[in-house]
């Protein structure tokens, strides 16, 4: 992706972005911390004091955890649908801080259409893909 792509990424998933920064901001209040994490295009705010896992608004990442590297299951796995090797969650969280990049304050919307958290959805699908071979982060593409 480019420099410019970023930029206008950045720019149309701005109001998924701010909601991701106010959730952290509230996090903050209860010992979140904070950092840049160039590589994955996102400020990350770890150690979030609710939910479990990680969730991605925009150019966010809210963590529960200490450190966005380390390994998960993914969808496929957990349902049952197969046995696949743990992958990275910073790399399935890159992927939806593209896929928000691409669909803009529209990300939201069809993500619930398409399923929401569930291993039904392309979304959550094709970020396990990126997260396991660098590549596809956009549904239907391999």
């Amino acid at each position: 992706m480019t420099v410019a792509g970023q930029l206008l990424g950045a720019l149309w998933t701005s109001p998924n972005t701010l909601c991701g920064l106010l959730a952290g901001a509230v996090g903050l209040a209860f010992g979140a911390r904070v950092c840049w994490r160039r590589r994955d295009l996102a400020v990350v705010f770890q150690r979030m004091p609710w939910g479990a896992g990680a969730l991605t608004l925009g150019n966010v990442i809210l963590h529960t955890g200490v450190d966005l590297d380390i390994p998960c299951l993914t969808y496929a796995h957990r349902s049952g649908r197969g046995i696949e090797a743990p992958i990275r969650l910073a790399d399935h969280e890159r992927a939806h801080v593209y896929q928000y990049m691409l669909l803009g304050p529209l990300f939201l919307p069809v993500y619930l259409l398409c399923g929401g958290i569930s291993v039904r959805n392309p979304f959550e699908r094709a970020a396990d893909r990126y997260a396991r071979c660098g590549r596809g982060w956009w549904p239907g593409r391999g």
